[in-house]
């Protein structure tokens, strides 16, 4: 079969290197010069860092797909953090995180002295909720609701009162406002906000105890070059600087794509940009009038300093004095947060690597509207208003040391083509989750399939693989069906 794969991101690379392997030609149009999608790299030549997604969850998942792939799991160098993370409150507080239970208990009899024993239900919970989830929501695709609705699903869920939100499920465990926060704040690894994000999604927080955080030796981006480089050596063609016009559709059926007004035939369509801008590619009678909205979106600070922190660890969270209050702010508002939360991303404290000697290379992420007006000055005095209290609390004479500083905005991201500026894609909200999120297989289209953040399973680059690998095995059941 002939494959034609719209867009270059870690979806997009991963199918085409699955797809390949049960004997397709592949063929990828990629808009940009250098392919990765969200995973790419921010650099002014002498300091790079991750433009994205840093935290990496899952490994054992990542290295699997990556195997199945053809690459091979000592291509890639994974580093464990250890601690996991800092953060650090308003009042001064600072809550430690560890993978191992033993040591995170007695953190929290440290730090929250009433709060073990609510820990470990949590912890007992959630292990459950993640066994089931993994198979039954992860593990598979929902052509129709009702697949998704089924009886042995929804009798879970309500047992388990995995419906809840985040906000609401953790109040069940935990009594002190701050460590529910802490349980919390990993939905925005998705785009998602506690309050409106399904307690399902408490797996992530449960899967850093569980399985660790790691760091890609190199940067996550690093592991684009390697998929590439399999793509070619396997005969996967790549065309860059190469934007589709349109989606061919004939009979309710793609049959290829547009490019500068040429028609290029394949069998198959793979979509792998921000899937609701897939609407502007195909015919109107087949677009989807549903109201979607956007994840939150980022405003992304990089910054070259002539310093290292020795005891910097390479990731910590610094939650604003409000954290629910902003949360809503960042998902119904518009207006540039005043007070905000931040995530600081410090790499050299992994790899010595990761900047010139002697110096550092740091990535501060703001959650901010997906919307958010492009208020210059405001964006300045935020931008400004985290640094100094990174600066204060862990980083001292970082203002004085920046050599580098770039800033990316939700408009830049939306101007890239992600989904009205969200970076995640689309929000992880319950009427977006699951069965109810756009599926691998486009409802009206024959021949046309979709793969990465938007589309269910979601957000994340080992679940947007997941993706990946049930869409390939989705198209090598139809494949058998069809010579049958």
């Amino acid at each position: 079969m002939d494959i034609g794969i719209v867009g270059a991101g870690i979806g997009g690379l991963t199918a085409a290197l699955l797809l390949e392997k049960q004997g397709h030609n592949v063929t990828i149009y990629e808009k940009e010069e250098q392919l990765g999608g969200r995973v790419v790299f921010q650099s002014n030549g002498e300091f790079k860092i991750d433009q994205g997604p840093t935290i990496v969850l899952l490994p054992e998942m990542l290295l699997e797909i990556l195997e199945e792939a053809g690459i091979s799991r000592e291509a890639v160098d994974l580093i464990p953090c250890d601690p996991l993370y800092d953060i650090h409150y308003p009042d001064g507080t600072i809550y430690r995180k560890w993978r191992d239970t033993e040591k995170q208990k007695q953190e929290i009899k440290k730090v929250f002295p009433n709060e073990v024993k609510g820990f470990t239900q949590y912890m007992e919970e959630m292990k459950k909720i993640y066994q089931f989830g993994t198979e039954a929501f992860l593990s598979r695709t929902f052509g129709r609701k009702r697949d998704f609705l089924s009886y042995q699903n929804i009798k879970f869920i309500l047992q388990s009162q995995s419906y809840q939100s985040v906000t609401n499920y953790l109040s069940k465990f935990f009594s002190d406002i701050r460590l529910r926060h802490a349980y919390a704040l990993q939905t925005l690894y998705i785009g998602g906000a506690p309050h409106r994000v399904p307690a399902l999604y408490g797996l992530i927080s449960y899967s850093e105890h569980e399985f660790g955080i790691w760091y890609v030796k190199g940067g996550y981006a690093s592991l684009i070059p390697l998929l590439e480089q399999a793509c070619i050596a396997r005969g996967v063609t790549i065309q860059k600087q190469t934007t589709v016009d349109e989606i061919v559709i004939e009979n309710d059926r793609a049959t290829g794509i547009k490019v500068a007004g040429d028609t290029h035939l394949h069998d198959t369509i793979v979509f792998n940009g921000d899937y609701p801008t897939i609407q502007s590619l195909i015919p109107e009678k087949h677009v989807q009038k549903k109201k979607t909205n956007p994840s939150s979106g980022c405003l992304l600070v990089y910054l070259g300093v002539k310093k290292r922190w020795e005891q910097a660890i390479p990731h910590q969270f610094f939650l604003s004095e409000d954290f629910d209050g902003y949360m809503k702010q960042v998902t119904e508002g518009s207006n540039v947060p005043h007070d905000a939360s931040c995530y600081v991303f410090n790499p050299v404290a992994l790899d010595d690597e990761a900047a010139p000697e002697d110096k550092s290379v740091l990535y501060l992420l703001i959650p901010v509207p997906a919307n958010m007006k492009e208020d210059a000055k405001a964006i300045e005095r935020l931008i400004e208003t985290q640094i100094d209290r990174v600066e204060q609390t862990c980083f001292p004479e970082l203002r004085n040391s920046i050599e580098w500083k770039d800033v990316r905005t939700p408009r830049d991201a939306e101007a890239e083509g992600l989904f009205q500026g969200g970076s995640f894609g689309i929000a992880p909200d319950i009427k977006q989750s699951g069965g109810f999120r756009p599926q691998i297989i486009h409802p009206t289209i024959k021949g046309l399939y979709a793969v990465g953040a938007s589309v269910h399973p979601g957000g994340g680059i080992p679940i947007v693989m997941q993706g990946a690998r049930l869409l390939s095995q989705h198209i090598k059941k139809e494949v058998k069906e069809n010579v049958k």
